[in-house]
C-alpha cells in the first residue's frame, strides 16, 4: 500500500463490476479468470509488490526494465486478490487491457469513492516553480480557513496528519487518489498537486478533475522521456482540457504559455510578470537578500505583496498562485496574507547563514531555464563574486549536460562541477560534459571534484567576503545515488558543515544538521 494508509477510504469493488468500469474505457478488456471469481471484492490497488496487503489489486505494469506482471506470483503471496495488467497470471484472476497505465488512475478513483468530486483539486505544471507555486497556493488557502492536503516533490500531506517525504513530483495514480480519499477523510477541502510531465505522459493523474490547472513555463528538460520540445509541452497542455481542468491559469510571459492560451478550450485566467497585456500582472519587481517585493494588478486590484521568499522569479509563482486561488473563489486579502507569511520552500533558493561574510544558498535548479532564473538573482545581491557548486544526473537527457555547464559559466565567475545522482552511469562522463561546457566560455574559473562534500568545502573555501555560493542541482533531495548504491546527502547539512568549519564554530565534524525535507527528481 502507499501513502496514508489510516482508515478505510476504500469502497471495496467485486471483479465484475471493475470489468464494467473498465469496458467504459477500455472496449478490449476481458477478465481471464475461473468461473465466480467475478464476484472476488476488491480492497486497495497498489503497483508495488512490496507493499501489497490483503484484497488488494495488483497493478502489473510495463516498466523499463522489468514487467509488474513478473511479480504477480509475490503480490498473491501477500494476499493480492487480482492482477490488472497487458497479460495475465495463471495465480490470479486477471483483469487485462491493452494499456493498464491510461485506466489505473480512473480505476483507482472509482475504489477510492472518486474523491475528487468532493475536494477543490489544484495542479501545478511547468518546468520550474510547480513546488514554490504549490507551496504559496497552499499557504494561501490556509489563511483562507481552508483545510489543505498536498503532494508534490518534497512531500505529502493530509489535514491534521505529520507530513511524508515524497518519492517522486507525482505519487502513481493509486496514491494520488488515496491522498484525495484521506484528505476528504480527514475534513480537508483542496488539494494542490505538483503534476509532472511524467504523471501526465504515464497517467498518474487520470481520474483527477482539477478545479483549476496553473501552467508555470516551459524550457528544454526531460527530454530523454519525451524526445522533443514539441512533445514535452504536449505532455503538459494536456493537464489544460475540458474534461480535466475546470479553469486554466496561464503565465504569457513565457512563449509556451502564450501557445497554451491561444489553444486550451478551458475557461482560461491569464497573468505576466512581463509587458504582456494579460487579466492579471506583477508590476515594479524587485529582490534582495531580505525578500521579493511588487505591485499585483488585475480587475479592480493593484496592491503590493511583500514576499519573504527570495528571488525575483517568485513573482512569477507568487502571482500564479494568488491568480489561481482567485479562480478557484478564495478571498484575496486571506490569499496574500497567506503567501506573504511564508517564510520559505526547503531547497528553494534556501540561505544558509552562520555568521559566514559572504552569502550562501542551496537551490535546485537542475535545468538551464532554473539557472536563468537564479543566477542573474544572485549576481544582484553582490558586487563580489558567485560560485556555483553543480553537476548532472544521470539517466536523464544528455543533451542538457554540456549546456548546465555553459549557462553556468554565462552567469557565474567560479564553477566547480561534481557528481550529483549518477544512478547507473558512469560519474566521470557527467562531469566531462559539464565541465566541457563550463570551460567553452573561458571566461570563468572551472574546477571538477568528484566528491560532493569536497567540492561544497572548495566553493566554501574560495569565497571571499561579499561573494555568493551557491549549491544547485539537488534542493532538498536527501540521498546520492550512484552504481555504487545511494547514502545519505543533503546539500543542505554539506554546506551548513563546510561554513562551520570555515568559520571555526564545528562543533563535532559535521554533527550540525540542517533542515530535512525530500525531494525527488520527478
Amino acid at each position: 500500500m502507499s501513502v496514508f494508509q489510516e482508515g478505510p477510504v476504500v469502497v471495496p469493488m467485486c471483479l465484475g463490476d471493475l470489468l464494467h468500469v473498465l469496458r467504459g474505457m477500455a472496449p478490449e478488456a476481458r477478465l481471464i479468470a475461473r468461473p465466480g471469481d467475478e464476484r472476488v471484492r476488491v480492497h486497495g490497488v497498489t503497483i508495488t509488490s512490496a507493499d501489497v496487503a490483503p484484497g488488494d489489486l495488483f497493478a502489473g505494469l510495463p516498466g523499463r526494465i522489468r514487467h509488474g506482471a513478473d511479480f504477480a506470483g509475490r503480490a498473491a503471496g501477500a494476499g493480492a486478490v487480482a492482477l490488472l495488467s497487458n497479460r495475465s497470471d495463471p495465480r490470479l484472476p486477471s483483469l487485462v487491457v491493452d494499456d493498464p497505465r491510461r485506466v489505473l488512475g480512473v480505476l483507482s478513483a472509482r475504489l477510492y469513492g472518486d474523491p475528487c468530486r468532493a475536494l477543490s483539486v489544484y495542479g501545478v505544471t511547468g518546468t520550474n516553480g510547480k513546488t514554490s507555486t504549490a507551496h504559496l497556493l497552499a499557504a494561501g488557502l490556509e489563511a483562507a480557513g481552508r483545510r489543505v492536503g498536498l503532494a508534490g516533490s518534497l512531500e505529502s500531506r493530509v489535514p491534521g496528519r505529520a507530513a511524508r517525504p515524497a518519492e517522486r513530483t507525482t505519487a502513481e495514480a493509486p496514491a494520488i487518489q488515496r491522498l484525495l480519499a484521506s484528505t476528504h477523510r480527514a475534513g480537508g477541502t483542496d488539494v494542490v498537486l505538483e503534476v509532472s510531465s511524467h504523471a501526465l505522459e504515464l497517467g498518474r493523474v487520470n481520474g483527477t478533475r482539477f478545479r483549476v490547472a496553473v501552467f508555470t513555463n516551459l524550457s528544454p528538460d526531460h527530454l530523454d522521456l519525451h524526445g522533443t520540445l514539441d512533445r514535452y509541452y504536449a505532455a503538459k497542455a494536456s493537464l489544460f482540457t475540458p474534461d480535466r481542468c475546470e479553469h486554466a491559469v496561464v503565465n504569457i510571459g513565457d512563449p509556451h504559455g502564450r501557445r497554451l492560451a491561444a489553444e486550451t478550450r478551458c475557461p482560461l485566467t491569464t497573468f505576466t510578470t512581463g509587458p504582456e497585456p494579460a487579466d492579471w500582472s506583477a508590476r515594479a519587481i524587485s529582490a534582495d537578500a531580505d525578500g521579493t517585493r511588487f505591485r499585483l494588478c488585475g480587475p479592480g486590484v493593484d496592491r503590493e505583496v511583500r514576499l519573504r521568499l527570495l528571488g525575483a522569479h517568485q513573482a512569477d509563482n507568487a502571482v500564479a498562485a494568488l491568480v489561481a486561488l482567485t479562480a478557484g473563489g478564495v478571498n484575496l486579502r486571506a490569499a496574500v496574507r497567506g503567501i506573504q507569511n511564508l517564510a520559505s520552500v526547503p531547497g528553494r533558493l534556501e540561505r544558509i547563514d552562520v555568521g559566514q561574510s559572504f552569502l550562501a544558498f542551496v537551490d535546485f535548479a537542475h535545468n538551464t531555464g532554473g539557472q536563468r532564473r537564479l543566477l542573474p538573482f544572485l549576481r544582484s545581491l553582490t558586487d563580489g563574486r558567485v560560485i556555483v557548486v553543480l553537476g548532472a544526473t544521470g539517466e536523464r537527457d544528455p543533451r542538457k549536460r554540456d549546456a548546465l555547464g555553459d549557462t553556468a559559466a554565462h552567469g557565474a565567475d567560479v564553477v566547480i562541477v561534481t557528481d550529483e545522482s549518477a544512478h547507473s552511469e558512469n560519474p566521470a562522463m557527467l562531469r566531462d560534459a559539464v565541465a566541457a561546457g563550463a570551460r567553452r566560455g573561458g571566461r570563468v574559473a572551472v574546477h571538477v571534484e568528484p566528491d560532493r562534500q569536497r567540492a561544497v568545502l572548495l566553493a566554501v573555501s574560495t569565497a571571499r567576503p561579499g561573494d555568493v555560493v551557491v549549491v544547485t542541482g539537488r534542493g532538498a533531495d536527501q540521498r546520492q545515488t550512484s552504481n555504487s548504491g545511494s547514502r545519505p546527502f543533503d546539500d543542505r547539512t554539506a554546506l551548513r558543515h563546510a561554513l562551520l568549519l570555515q568559520t571555526g564554530t564545528s562543533r563535532s565534524g559535521g554533527s550540525e544538521q540542517g533542515a530535512r525535507c525530500a525531494g525527488p527528481r520527478w
